[in-house]
């Protein structure tokens, strides 16, 4: 029997990319699943290709405190509890500090930061009476400065810091918090991503066939989560890149502003 047989799962953002390939996964190994997504299109696509009496959907957008709210609450309702909270809804961007707006370096730490502040409050008490599981998808981005992704950055180590802290105050108490960290994961993020007036860039400059697939992503964060550790960065490259930052931090600089920039131009 699966770990997760009859386990009640909130994943928020997952309608796209590594939360769909959460939701699948988890229904897949019994669990009740509750996601939310901005897009009801994406969301009832997700609902007809499931086709599971144990999927609920819900149209929410994170960066609002009264979405995630009525999210959580219905989520509660309908499942009983919450066993899981995987706060994976997310936004990435790609400008210049000396080009971007402050509204792209707000919205995206509206969305990545303070939606799981809203969503993990919310279910919080829920979480600490089945003594489970909060989880947030984070990024190499929050360990290590990305050129062009300024607001993504701070967002993910604000992300970080908040859940630390979170798990420090819940320590002995049966109640886990952990932060996966994905490297390069082939999803629509970047697609998605702000350009420096808010605007989604609306292609890749990454060559997305090369990086791990969202549901070999999502396989490496379920494992992670039944085996409740601290923390999960992922591949080869995420993972040199956090050791690197570490012990080498002026050779990581030196080696990350080679990887994003050509000719004094951000390529990537």
């Amino acid at each position: 029997m699966s770990h997760f047989q009859g386990k009640n799962i909130v994943i928020t953002g997952g309608s796209d990319g590594i939360g769909k390939a959460l939701v699948q996964q988890f229904l897949g190994l019994g669990a009740k699943v509750a996601t939310c997504g901005r897009n009801i299109e994406k969301l009832k696509a997700l609902e007809s290709e499931c086709a599971s009496e144990h999927l609920m959907i819900f149209t929410a957008d994170v960066s609002k405190k009264e979405d995630c709210d009525a999210f959580i609450q219905a989520a509660i309702q309908q499942l009983g509890g919450i066993d899981v909270l995987i706060n994976n809804a997310g936004i990435s961007m790609r400008a210049l500090v000396s080009e971007v707006k402050v509204e792209t370096l707000k919205q995206v730490m509206d969305i990545n930061f303070w939606g799981t502040v809203y969503t993990t409050m919310a279910a919080l008490p829920s979480i600490k009476e089945r003594k489970g599981v909060v989880v947030g998808v984070s990024s190499i981005a929050g360990y290590r400065g990305l050129p062009g992704r300024s607001g993504y950055s701070a967002s993910k180590y604000a992300l970080n810091g908040w859940l630390e802290a979170l798990k420090t105050e819940l320590y002995g108490s049966g109640t886990h918090v952990m932060w996966v960290c994905p490297g390069f994961t082939s999803s629509n993020i970047r697609n998605a991503a702000l350009d420096k007036d808010a605007k989604a860039q609306g292609e890749s400059p990454m060559d997305e066939g090369a990086m791990m697939s969202s549901e070999e992503c999502a396989d490496h964060i379920i494992h992670s989560i039944e085996q409740r550790k601290r923390t999960l960065v992922l591949t080869f490259t995420g993972k040199r890149a956090v050791f690197m930052n570490k012990f080498f931090p002026g050779l990581a600089d030196k080696l990350t502003h080679g990887f994003f920039f050509q000719n004094g131009r951000l390529i990537k």
